[in-house]
């Protein structure tokens, strides 16, 4: 079940912050186990060349790359470097973006359009690249990851404008997608993620909402609906991506441990 043994995994955002696991390294890991080659990409390369270590002692194989997914040069070189490696991309896993507080009053320009790049064009270029490797090789499995941010919100709840106004247009990107490559044996998908606890989401959110005490952050969002770690993430991820999901393209799965049907409608 699940097995990815002979596939090339492209995976963009397999580092993370610190020591923890995030999103991008928990799947980059679990695909390696899974028999997949995994192309580790990543701004930071320390910190995918640490997702890269972790898959070599464990046997596995993983190339660690540097890459700005925002940036369209880097981004091409990135897949050729893939190809040119292992001659092939099955798996596309596009796992880049982030947040910023503020209302379309607060926000400066530039934030906005930084996270337009970050997460929008970063699965845009992800896909503009890989998607003629597959067509030319028959077929391949892209997974987008979003959030519960851009489809549910709360009366007096943190305003994050262009966050969610950019995980909600993935839907339609991840769709789009979807059916345009629909005859031609690729799949796109999206995985819209809950409150996870990874070391990029606690960081963030300390700065962000002034918080002194992780630890104490950390309680306050279990309390609500138990959070969920990047293991939760990297699990449905896998699926999407594997055989056992040949049937399913264009969908989004949602991994929130139920916080968004027990947000009032």
């Amino acid at each position: 079940m699940l097995d990815l043994k002979g596939k090339v995994a492209l995976i963009a955002g397999a580092g993370a912050v610190g020591a923890g696991w995030g999103n991008g390294k928990a799947t980059a890991v679990l695909f390696a186990r899974q028999g997949a080659k995994v192309f580790g990409a990543d701004i930071n390369l320390a910190a995918v060349d640490d997702t890269r270590a972790i898959i070599e002692k464990e046997g596995g194989v993983c190339v660690a790359h540097a890459c700005n997914m925002t940036v369209a040069a880097e981004v091409k070189t990135m897949v050729d470097a893939c190809v040119e490696q292992f001659g092939r991309i099955d798996i596309l896993v596009n796992n880049v973006g982030g947040s910023a507080p503020g209302d379309p009053v607060a926000m400066s320009e530039a934030v906005w359009d930084t996270q337009i790049d970050q997460n929008l064009k970063s699965a845009f270029l992800g896909c503009k690249y890989v998607l003629p490797v597959m067509e030319k090789q028959g077929g391949g499995a892209i997974v987008n990851v979003s959030s519960v941010a851009g489809f549910a919100q709360q009366v007096g709840g943190r305003v994050q404008i262009a966050y969610s106004t950019t995980k909600s247009g993935l839907v339609g990107f991840t769709q789009s997608t979807a059916m345009a490559y629909v005859t031609k044996g690729i799949r796109c998908n999206l995985v819209v993620l809950g409150t996870m606890h990874t070391p990029l989401v606690e960081a963030r959110l300390m700065k962000q909402l002034g918080a002194k005490d992780a630890a104490e952050l950390v309680a306050k969002r279990h309390a609500a609906v138990r959070m969920g770690d990047a293991w939760d993430s990297a699990n449905a991820i896998l699926f999407l991506a594997s055989d056992e999901a040949r049937y399913i393209t264009a969908t989004r799965l949602v991994v929130d441990g139920g916080l968004t049907a027990a947000r009032p409608g």
